[in-house]
C-alpha cells in the first residue's frame, strides 16, 4: 500500500501528542520521520515509528524534555539532551551549529544523553539546505564486533558528510560503519531480498548475504573490514569525549539503546571569501557521474542523488508502507 506524505505526518503528530508530546515538538519529530520515508529510508521512518512510541512508554524517551546548553567555548557548545526525542535534539543541535557557523565560520555542538536520531542524513540535509557543509555522527549500542572479534563491543556509529549545491540537489553521504545498517537488514529481510554483497556472518560463522541470518547473529561486517572497525572506535571516542557523555560500552549496560552521544558540525563553505566556489562542486560531480559504467545500462551516481529521485517519486505516487506496519501504527 501507499500513504501520502501529508497523511503520514498528521498520523505521527496525532500519536505523539497522545503520548504527551506538545504539538510543536510532535510536528518536528513527525516531519523528520516522514521525510525519512519520503526519501526511501523506510527503516528509519514509518518502520521505526512504533518503537519510538514504545520507548516513550518505557521511559527511555521523555516526551516533555528539552535539550539544555551546559558549556560553551569559542565555536564549540556542549548540550545535555535530557533524553528528549532524538530527532528533535539532533535538529536543534544542528540549528545551533549553523547559527555559530554564520558568525564564526564553523559551529560544533556535542550533545549527550540523547536518543536515536533516526536517519543521520536528515541533519546533513539540514546543513546544506542552509548553505552549510555538514558533518555529524552518533554512537550506538554495541552492535558490531571489532575486527578480529566475535562478540559485539563497538557500534555501527553512523557518519554523515554533506556539501551544498546551488540547485538544491546536494551531495550527502550517510553511512553506518557496518556494511549494512540494522535498519537496512530489517528492510531487506521484510522484502525477502538477498544482500548484494556480504553483510555479516551467519550462525555457522560464515560470511553471508542473507539479511535474516545476519540479523539473528548480530555479527555485522564493518565497512572496509579493519578500516570500518577503526573508524567506529574513533567516532565513539570523539563523541563521548566532546559531549562528556556515554560511550558505546556505557550504552551497552542499559536495557535499550538510549542515552547516546552525538556531534553535529556546520562549516561555512565560503571559508572567509565573498562567495562559495560552486563551480568546483559541479566540476567534481560532472567528473564522477560521467564515468564509464562497469555494467551496460547502469549509471554512476553521486551520493544523495538517489534520495532526491525517490523523494520526487514518493511525493507523486505516495510512500510505500508495509500493510501490517501501518495497521500497527494506526492502532497505537
Amino acid at each position: 500500500m501507499t500513504v501520502r506524505y501529508e497523511e503520514l505526518v498528521n498520523v505521527f503528530i496525532e500519536k505523539l501528542m497522545k503520548k504527551g508530546v506538545d504539538e510543536k515538538e510532535a510536528a518536528i519529530c513527525a516531519t523528520l520521520m516522514a521525510q525519512n520515508s519520503l526519501d526511501g529510508v523506510y527503516s528509519h521512518g514509518v518502520n521505526r515509528f512504533a518503537r519510538v512510541i514504545d520507548y516513550i512508554d518505557k521511559g527511555y524517551i521523555d516526551p516533555k524534555a528539552r535539550p539544555e546548553k551546559i558549556a560553551a567555548i569559542g565555536s564549540f557548545e556542549r548540550w545535555d539532551g535530557k533524553l528528549a526525542l532524538g530527532p528533535n535534539n539532533a535538529a536543534k543541535a544542528m540549528d545551533r551549529a549553523i547559527e555559530i557557523a554564520r558568525e564564526q565560520g564553523i559551529g560544533i555542538v556535542a550533545i549527550r544523553n540523547t536518543n536515536h536520531w533516526m536517519r543521520g542524513g536528515s541533519y546533513g540535509w539540514q546543513a546544506v539546505d542552509n548553505g552549510m557543509i555538514g558533518i555529524c555522527w552518533t554512537n550506538t549500542m554495541p552492535n558490531m564486533p571489532a575486527w578480529g572479534a566475535k562478540d559485539n563491543r563497538i557500534g555501527n556509529n553512523p557518519f554523515v558528510l554533506a556539501v551544498p549545491r546551488e540547485n538544491g540537489e546536494h551531495v550527502v553521504v550517510d553511512t553506518a560503519m557496518s556494511q549494512f545498517s540494522y535498519g537496512k537488514l530489517e528492510m531487506m529481510a521484510l522484502e525477502n531480498k538477498e544482500l548484494p554483497v556480504y553483510g555479516g556472518y551467519d550462525e555457522e560463522g560464515k560470511l553471508s548475504r542473507d539479511p535474516g541470518s545476519i540479523f539473528k547473529t548480530r555479527r555485522v561486517l564493518p565497512i572496509g573490514f579493519w578500516k570500518g572497525s577503526g573508524l567506529s572506535i574513533l567516532l565513539d571516542l570523539i563523541a563521548s569525549i566532546l559531549s562528556d557523555g556515554n560511550c558505546v560500552s556505557d550504552v551497552g549496560t542499559k536495557k535499550a539503546e538510549y542515552g547516546l552521544s552525538q556531534v553535529l558540525i556546520a562549516i561555512d563553505p565560503k571559508c572567509g571569501k565573498d562567495s562559495y566556489n560552486s563551480a568546483l562542486v559541479e566540476r567534481i560531480i560532472e567528473s564522477v557521474t560521467s564515468s564509464i559504467p562497469s555494467e551496460e545500462g547502469h549509471e554512476v551516481r553521486y551520493p544523495g542523488q538517489n534520495s532526491i529521485r525517490t523523494r520526487r517519486k514518493n511525493l507523486e505516487n505516495g510512500i510505500p508502507v508495509v500493510d501490517s506496519i501501518w495497521e500497527r501504527i494506526l492502532s497505537l
